[in-house]
């Protein structure tokens, strides 16, 4: 089974309110690309990937008149792929959902979110945790809550996934030096909380022995910003919990975490204004536990310039480019 996680760029803005497909000349949300453009490269990606569920970050908005899954299944109906039913999860208020979007003759996906034992409460609630080692808790919420599914194949094989998409630390709206200083270490201790709050998520699961998969932008990876070493740990590490007793893995976090300088895994690129460049960073990850470790796993992060297949199709090269700034996660599992 093929498993993958991709983060598309705005894809709200693909569709109407009546959650219809906008396959026209217009343009989409991404950098000079139309509609069209976006569409069409997106649908050529997840056919090429041929997965039989994929966990679509940024998916299209669920609110008052829109719908993640009626536009995702649209999507899929359009353009004739398997993956042609939707979950979603808690909605949000950044037009900017989590959903599995799935083969559902290979397998069910349900919602199924947690109640927290003890001070761990569900993702849509608030976790009361000190950021500032100052004696008071703060509040803290998920802008993107994290999608919680029980998953049965049809071979009846049963574990769990967990979507997420972890708070950006990038300083927007920070106009000075000190403001940007400011803004960047405050986003970075909110999503070191997130990641504290979805770590104990993840060693309740496993407390009960449950089969599970973490997957999704993380908006973090080691040496990434300049207040890395303020906080001693990334948010992947804290996600991970390596060395504790219930660790996850995923082999492009522990080759990026093995080593300062060399090169590492990038699943994302971005231009850069001021610099005229483009950085590259790695920021979405697929991670198993243990008991999931013995199913032959195989990652593969399909980047247009890195992965050989990718970069011979030149059709599926300048999808990829086309379709959004991160570029797919997949896990082949034997279940």
């Amino acid at each position: 089974m093929r498993i993958a996680t991709y983060n598309v760029e705005w894809f709200n803005a693909l569709f109407d309110d009546d959650n219809q497909l906008l396959q026209d000349g217009e343009w989409s949300a991404r950098y000079k690309v139309t509609r069209a453009q976006q569409a069409d490269a997106l649908a050529r990606v997840f056919s090429a990937m041929d997965a039989d569920a994929v966990m679509v970050v940024e998916a299209p908005d669920t609110s008052k008149n829109r719908s993640a899954v009626a536009a995702l299944e649209n999507f899929a109906s359009h353009f004739g792929l398997r993956t042609r039913a939707a979950v979603t999860g808690f909605a949000n208020d950044t037009k900017q959902e989590i959903a599995l979007l799935h083969d559902p003759d290979v397998l069910t996906a349900l919602h199924q979110p947690r109640s927290g034992h003890g001070d761990i409460p569900r993702f849509d609630g608030v976790f009361s945790i000190d950021l500032d080692v100052d004696a008071t808790k703060d509040a803290v919420r998920f802008s993107k809550p994290p999608l919680e599914l029980g998953i049965t194949t049809a071979s009846g094989f049963v574990f769990h996934m967990i979507g997420v998409h972890l708070k950006s630390k990038a300083p927007h709206g920070a106009k000075t030096p000190d403001d940007v200083k400011r803004v960047a270490i405050a986003n970075r201790r909110k999503q070191l909380a997130q990641a504290i709050w979805l770590r104990s998520r993840i060693d309740q699961m496993r407390a009960d022995g449950l089969p599970l998969m973490v997957m999704g932008d993380l908006n973090d990876g080691p040496g990434l910003d300049a207040f890395e070493d303020l906080f001693g740990r990334s948010s992947v590490e804290i996600v991970l919990g390596a060395g504790g007793n219930n660790p996850l893995y995923d082999p492009h976090a522990n080759r990026a975490l093995s080593q300062r300088l060399g090169p590492v895994p990038t699943t994302s690129r971005f231009w850069i204004k001021p610099e005229k460049r483009y950085l590259q960073a790695l920021l979405d990850y697929v991670m198993i536990s243990e008991d999931l470790r013995d199913r032959s796993p195989a990652w593969r992060i399909w980047h247009p310039m890195d992965d050989p297949e990718c970069w011979a199709d030149a059709e599926l090269r300048d999808a990829l480019v086309t379709a959004s700034d991160h570029f797919p996660v997949s896990i082949d599992l034997a279940i």
